[in-house]
């Protein structure tokens, strides 16, 4: 039928150039543009969404065992402006929400902070210098791809090894806040904790207690009450009554096993710091504090780059960007990372943040494995976080260092166990022989010598050597050395 009328073919073909306008290419790419930026708008939407209010609400807290320490510290022995870093790092928190939409963490650069506690000349053009000549080395890792190489060739028994040190490490350090009565601006302990008082070990012990008995291990379906196939063994008489008594008990527990653990923990730790110290209302100020330039100087960049950047790179591109990497797809796999965003975005970070005084920041997996283990799931959590940030940083600016001061330390320590408990446990599939040695030997290296890239270069060794050892295993030493096959031999 459609070859029966070739006239009006032609006639159609000849009228074509008369009726098509020049205005349809912008009609098109509008709707176009109007699409890409709704589907953009709804992956923010996505990101940002709650998978539970309570459970987003304590995952939040997840992070602040190694956030407040660091970042006190910093403030009250060298004049960090901590509003600053607290509204900067907020926008951070917001916009890694939003983009990865799951509770990807911002925390200080460890290894930058550790040299200006410990190094009165480091102040803070040295430790933003750092910050800004360590971001830039990440930003163009990313950019160029090389990170998502670097990524795909590391083992991952190696990474293993990096993570389960990580955790170790903050385990080791959150015991010493338990036990220890510890000074964070001097990062230094005074002597054994006391067992009673507002800041006692009695009081971690409860805490710690708690958030055992209401998150247990950290299992994914907490409501451990209502099953069926447990109400239905018991066949004695007075069933209604007994299912009545579980159905009770059932609702108790489901409320118990819901409750937000950490978030309580850390606004009984608030309530405290007021409690220990009522002058701190007098103290407080409110508005922001000024953000100003950082002034540089060329002794600045050159210490920066030889105590600050050169220490943190291997840990930023190991546990910020590597295992952050890993961690994220272990934990979310219908999310998909690569090494190249997370690269980029702590580049970004601290290019911007750290020529205004914000501390050096990255992502970390001891935070990610701590905001999952109190019910962090989506973009919502560190969004939240951000937004409070945020807000604290507005209205009570550099005075919030009083009230965090007086936070029971013992608390904090509490939290940071439980966050690098759960980093360590991410080295559980490690199932094979061989790559239970290399994790191990990449985790006591890191370990001992207080060095993931030292750790790093051992377990990269120990991998290689293994390798080779089984590829040598069934082959006789003429056939490796002079290159012949097994039936020349």
């Amino acid at each position: 039928m459609a070859y029966q009328n070739p006239s009006s073919n032609s006639i159609s073909d000849l009228e074509a150039p008369q009726i098509i306008p020049t205005t349809p290419t912008t009609s098109t790419t509008t709707p176009t543009t109007k699409l890409s930026a709704q589907v953009v708008a709804n992956k923010v939407k996505n990101n940002l969404a709650f998978h539970s209010k309570w459970g987003e609400l304590n995952g939040a807290m997840g992070d602040l065992g190694t956030y407040i320490p660091i970042v006190l510290a910093l403030t009250l022995s060298r004049d960090l402006n901590l509003g600053t870093t607290l509204i900067f790092t907020g926008v951070y928190n917001i916009i890694t929400g939003a983009i990865y939409g799951v509770p990807m963490p911002v925390q200080p650069m460890k290894s930058i902070a550790a040299e200006a506690l410990s190094d009165t000349t480091f102040g803070v053009p040295e430790i933003m210098a750092a910050g800004i000549l360590t971001g830039g080395v990440l930003f163009v890792l990313g950019v160029t791809g090389l990170m998502q190489l670097v990524y795909k060739l590391i083992p991952l028994s190696v990474v293993r090894g990096i993570q389960l040190a990580q955790g170790l490490s903050f385990a080791l350090t959150a015991v010493k806040y338990v036990r220890k009565d510890y000074d964070l601006p001097k990062s230094k302990a005074l002597g054994d904790r006391h067992w009673f008082g507002l800041d006692g070990l009695v009081l971690a012990i409860v805490c710690l207690c708690f958030i055992v008995i209401v998150n247990g291990a950290g299992e994914k379906n907490h409501g451990c009450c209502g099953d069926p196939s447990v109400e239905k063994n018991d066949d004695l008489g007075g069933q209604s009554r007994d299912e009545g008594a579980r159905n009770r008990t059932g609702k108790v527990r489901k409320v118990i096993f819901s409750l937000p653990s950490a978030f309580m923990v850390f606004v009984l730790g608030v309530v405290l710091a007021f409690i220990r110290r009522h002058e701190i209302v007098h103290e407080i100020k409110f508005g922001p504090s000024s953000i100003e330039v950082v002034k540089f100087s060329k002794h600045a960049w050159k210490k920066g780059f030889v105590k600050g950047t050169i220490p943190q790179l291997p840990l930023s591109i190991l546990n910020s960007v590597i295992a952050v990497c890993k961690l994220s797809s272990d934990l979310f796999p219908g999310k998909d990372f690569s090494a190249t965003s997370l690269s980029v975005t702590v580049g970004l970070m601290n290019l911007v943040g750290s020529w205004f005084g914000a501390m050096p920041s990255c992502h970390g997996a001891g935070g990610l494995a701590g905001q999952y283990k109190f019910g962090g799931r989506s973009g919502g959590c560190v969004a939240l976080l951000g937004v409070a940030k945020l807000v604290l940083g507005l209205v009570l600016g550099t005075s919030l260092a009083h009230i965090l001061r007086q936070f029971p330390v013992g608390i904090l320590g509490v939290l940071l166990l439980f966050a690098g408990i759960e980093l360590a446990m991410c080295c559980r599939d490690m199932n094979t022989k061989e790559d239970s040695f290399v994790m191990l030997l990449c985790t006591a290296v890191s370990l001992v010598g207080s060095s993931a890239a030292l750790g790093f270069l051992c377990g990269m060794i120990a991998f290689v050597l293994l390798k080779l050892r089984n590829w040598t295993m069934d082959k006789p030493l003429s056939t490796i050395w002079m290159q012949k096959s097994p039936e020349q031999v």
